[in-house]
């Protein structure tokens, strides 16, 4: 440990797991499980260790009998072709051929078991690959443009400076106990592709006139995250030239490091000492840390797509385009997976790319192979022309596999739009966000819809039922609507009943829509006592 941990000085303000990482470096499980626990089994893990074991990227697996669930960092959600073999052949052999993309573009495992995970770390390894720190009290996966590279619409290519960050925060012990989990977002695109707002750190696209030459780079955001207590990540006056990425960065995390919250764990994220010293005082102070950086320049964001990509577009690169993909709430089979990389190789650059809405890019395919790929057996599930709302919708983990989920949300999401492509016409494609517990991994906050799974108690026992809030969205930066995150509504609704009740609620919504008016701007309009109103009469109906 290179730096001195101020907060051990007041042991009693630490929470109890804060002792846990004093005495053992989240980094250390890594060895203990190859050495020991693959070799002596699930029952010869301690507590304290088991929980350690977020930082290999790795949490128990619902019901906590000896399995597991696994993230794999898949920066800027760019991997290839050979990686995803590694990551289907994985998943055949340990995970029961079960894939999802998470909502950070990593990818995730089930099933798996500890005398398994020394022979999937050297598989990931031979790859490129890595799960080290996708969880745990450090920086996680680094989240960016997934078109980075190809995009016409960005500033320039941001592949290389994730990169760098990753290499320099994984792995680092400098950086290895952090008060919480700590997410960096990265992109240059016009159109806010990585969620700037709802992470710790964000860089987005920017441009300042310096020494009488127009430099492109970036602006910051800081404090942002989801969870219980959203908040949205406030900008810095500062502007970054590319090449001071990964020293800014360094300089952030090494603040939320030094100065965080360590007494709870539920008030220990950035998003906290950010509400309380302001951003002026953290500009100040990551000042102190990195030494000048001139103010903020001119903003280039110009909207929000809200990280959809689905269809065929026209790269940067003329003649090529790239074909977005549905994967139905980020859940594939190792089959389809290999036969997607098959694809990237014959049809395309022999890239993946996986989105942030728990989707897949096939990139860099020439247009007069298209037509070639788009018939492709394996496209009719994972449809480049999915229907409206299951292209739209977006499910965590859920309790089938979550300890922390009270309900399942994956089925259930799939379920509703199915339901909901099946009775209600619209043009507008409405995001639709389904969440098990209060973490909120699968955003529902910044949903057009967002449901929250809960438990009703019923004459026939307890019950699955969700909560709904309204009218999320992200920023267009200075130059549009500012992100806003969507507004609960009171009463709940039964599992089973939330197609027929969102039919209902989305029918109201295209009767009174203003032309060209979008779920958001409608929310706004009518107010969310009038949404309210209508969810009321809807419940009363239903009893």
């Amino acid at each position: 440990m290179a730096y001195e941990p101020l907060w051990s000085a007041a042991p009693e303000k630490l929470s109890k797991f804060e002792f846990v990482k004093l005495q053992k470096d989240g980094l250390d499980v890594i060895r203990t499980i190859i050495e020991k626990y693959a070799l002596e089994g699930y029952s010869s893990i301690p507590a304290d260790d088991l929980d350690l074991f977020k930082w290999a990227g790795v949490y128990q697996q619902k019901p906590r009998e000896g399995h597991f669930m696994m993230r794999v960092r898949i920066n800027t959600g760019i991997m290839t072709s050979d990686q995803a073999r590694t990551l289907a052949e994985i998943a055949r052999r340990y995970g029961r051929n079960l894939i999802d993309v998470t909502t950070r573009q990593a990818i995730q495992f089930h099933w798996l078991t500890v005398e398994h995970l020394p022979d999937i770390f050297k598989r990931l390894e031979a790859a490129g690959l890595y799960s080290f720190e996708a969880c745990g009290d450090c920086p996680r996966t680094i989240v960016g443009n997934p078109l980075a590279g190809i995009d016409k619409d960005e500033l320039f290519d941001t592949t290389e400076i994730v990169g760098q960050l990753n290499d320099f925060f994984m792995l680092n012990r400098d950086f290895s106990n952090l008060p919480r989990k700590f997410k960096i977002s990265v992109s240059a695109s016009r159109y806010n592709n990585a969620q700037a707002e709802i992470n710790d750190l964000a860089y987005t696209p920017a441009v300042k006139v310096i020494d009488g030459v127009l430099t492109q780079g970036f602006h910051l955001m800081v404090g942002g995250g989801l969870s219980a207590k959203p908040h949205l990540a406030q900008k810095l006056d500062v502007f970054v030239k590319p090449e001071e990425a990964l020293n800014v960065a360094a300089g952030v995390v090494t603040l939320f490091r030094d100065y965080g919250y360590r007494e709870k764990r539920h008030h220990a994220r950035l998003k906290f000492l950010v509400a309380d010293w302001g951003a002026e005082k953290f500009k100040s102070k990551l000042i102190e840390a990195v030494g000048g950086l001139p103010s903020r320049g001119e903003d280039q964001t110009v909207g929000w797509q809200a990280a959809y990509f689905d269809g065929v577009h026209p790269q940067v690169q003329e003649g090529l385009s790239y074909v977005g993909l549905n994967v139905p709430v980020g859940r594939m089979t190792s089959d389809e997976l290999e036969q997607l990389a098959g694809l990237a190789e014959q049809y395309g650059e022999g890239k993946l790319r996986t989105t942030m809405t728990q989707n897949i890019i096939i990139s860099g395919v020439p247009d007069d192979k298209l037509e070639a790929l788009l018939e492709a057996p394996v496209l009719q599930r994972l449809s480049p022309n999915a229907r409206n709302f299951i292209s739209r919708t977006v499910a965590c983990t859920g309790n089938e596999f979550c300890n922390l989920a009270l309900v399942e949300t994956k089925q259930r999401a799939v379920s509703v739009a199915a339901y909901l492509d099946e009775h209600v016409r619209l043009n507008e494609k409405l995001r639709i966000h389904f969440i098990g517990c209060p973490n909120a991994c699968g955003q529902k906050q910044v949903a057009d819809i967002g449901l929250q799974g809960t438990l009703i108690k019923t004459p026939e026992g307890m019950t699955d039922a969700f909560d709904i809030a309204v009218g999320g969205t992200l920023g267009c930066g200075d130059r549009g609507p500012a992100a806003e995150f969507a507004r609960p509504l009171k009463g709940r609704v039964k599992g089973d009943r939330v197609g027929p009740v969102l039919k209902q609620l989305i029918t109201f919504y295209t009767e009174q829509r203003q032309e060209q008016e979008n779920f958001h701007a409608f929310t706004n309009r009518v107010g969310v006592p009038v949404l309210q109103e209508q969810l009321t009469a809807i419940l009363e109906a239903e009893l």
